[in-house]
């Protein structure tokens, strides 16, 4: 598998001069199999724009584009460049978009290809060139063809978030964003009067259990893309519930789960390239001895597993 981020920042684009080093688009990668001459894309966030057009220049000539679209969620700054993707106006190009969805009035076409209206954008869906199939996808486990397997796992955010385990030839891929750690949604203090100490004691084994299959889920990963918007110390500040994990977290977890790789990623759409360098010397490790190698995620960035 090669991987390539063609977005890593978190909640809207941010372009500009203090951001050209890390990138300002929003979240896009490609995973290859080069053998397979196969494309997945996880994300349609702004940066799937550039990827579409590297695809017109690469892939187009070979024949017919023929690809797969993995989202996370659907909160818009992971479909946002959706309409921008250049391949979807290309006679003969087929997409598949798969994702979850969390209300079963808006199905993954209208919520996805529903930014293609003419109250939002001057061409619609049914212009598009392309073929585009939706797929609702679930927690589970999914046998994609030419020995790829894929198992998804829902994370905890706002809305329905799906992470993603890629697993060929003996490599493993996994990603684990939008998401923070479960925590217990009951009372825990025994002086409020709503306080339930049944409930509260099943709210504590719940998130234990939740937070544990995680580390299962990204268990030996060779790469683990991992949120990582705040520091524990901007988290505890008052972004908890907002859905995004710290950088402390990140790096713990995949030390107990075996990570062997982690790209911390979704970064703070405030963060300028100088404040993540600064982090970077703080938090970044080389690995080895058992330890994770632990870099921050920046666009243009390829890994070969």
């Amino acid at each position: 598998m090669n991987i390539k981020f063609w977005g890593v920042r978190g909640s809207i684009p941010c372009p500009g001069p203090q951001t050209m080093k890390y990138g300002g688009n929003t979240a896009c990668i490609e995973i290859r199999f080069p053998e397979l001459d196969r494309l997945i894309i996880i994300d349609a966030g702004s940066g799937i724009r550039e990827l579409g057009n590297y695809m017109m220049g690469h892939d187009l000539p070979k024949g017919p584009i023929d690809t797969e679209i993995y989202l996370t969620h659907t909160h818009w700054d992971h479909i946002m460049g959706f309409p921008f993707f250049t391949p979807l106006y290309v006679p003969g190009t087929k997409v598949k978009v798969c994702g979850p969805v969390s209300y079963e009035q808006d199905t993954l076409e209208k919520i996805v290809g529903g930014q293609l209206t003419y109250r939002y954008f001057p061409i619609r869906e049914v212009e598009l060139g392309a073929k585009i199939h939706y797929a609702p996808l679930k927690e589970g486990s999914f046998d994609l063809g030419d020995g790829i397997r894929l198992t998804t796992k829902y994370l905890n955010h706002p809305i329905l978030c799906l992470g993603y385990r890629f697993e060929y030839q003996g490599k493993v891929f996994c990603t684990a964003y939008d998401t923070e750690p479960f925590t217990n949604v009951f009372i825990t203090d025994p002086k409020n009067p709503s306080y339930d100490e049944m409930m509260a004691a099943e709210g504590e084994l719940v998130a234990a259990e939740q937070n544990k299959a995680i580390e299962q889920f990204v268990a030996g990963a060779d790469l683990l893309v991992q949120d990582s918007q705040y520091t524990q110390a901007e988290y505890d500040a008052g972004k908890q519930g907002w859905g995004h994990s710290s950088m402390e977290f990140a790096m713990a977890q995949a030390r107990r789960a075996g990570v062997k790789t982690v790209a911390l990623f979704h970064h703070e759409p405030m963060r300028t390239d100088e404040q993540h360098d600064a982090l970077a010397a703080t938090y970044c490790r080389d690995g080895g001895q058992g330890e994770p190698r632990i870099f921050f995620a920046r666009e243009g960035l390829e890994i070969e597993l």
